[in-house]
């Protein structure tokens, strides 16, 4: 008995820890919020910034999105700290630029993303609120289409197949 608590003791201790930070470089930048990753290690990931929600690729500033990680990100080395992954199996991650910047508060800053639905975290959320008071980017819109209310839409419309 005192084997098994103590085994459970070590898997609840081990889940507890900090995610382990990857050094690599950023290979591509697939949308606003997406990237691809190669760690040192010669390992490949897509990466979704943990946190924020950038317009789709055809929604409204979305290619705008896009084109300010590629000038924040694209072939420059970063450290990527995983935080969980999605329903696909993509890493969801913190960014760390050169080390030292993060690219979803640029993209904040600039009226790009939004906070991601439920993941409301007040560090970010400061940088939402002041680019949609300063009307910046997609915050230009009286009332602009969330990503994943635009999603929700083009699913709609998509056929079911039987």
């Amino acid at each position: 008995m005192k084997a098994i608590l103590f085994s459970l003791l070590v898997v609840l201790v081990a889940a507890a820890a900090p995610a382990h930070a990857m050094k690599g470089k950023i290979t591509r930048v697939i949308d606003g919020n997406t990237l691809e990753f190669l760690s040192s290690e010669g390992d490949k990931y897509t990466i979704l910034l943990s946190g924020i929600d950038c317009p789709e690729l055809t929604q409204a500033y979305g290619d705008e999105a896009r084109v300010c990680l590629e000038k924040l990100a694209l072939n420059k080395s970063a450290t990527v700290n995983v935080k969980s992954k999605d329903r696909s199996g993509r890493a969801i991650a913190e960014v760390l630029i050169d080390g030292k910047k993060d690219p979803r508060i640029q993209l904040l800053k600039d009226g790009l993303a939004w906070i991601e639905e439920g993941a409301a975290t007040a560090d970010l959320e400061t940088y939402r609120a002041a680019s949609q008071s300063k009307k910046k980017g997609l915050w230009k819109d009286a009332n602009p289409t969330p990503p994943w209310t635009f999603r929700h839409q083009q699913s709609m419309l998509t056929p079911k197949s039987s």
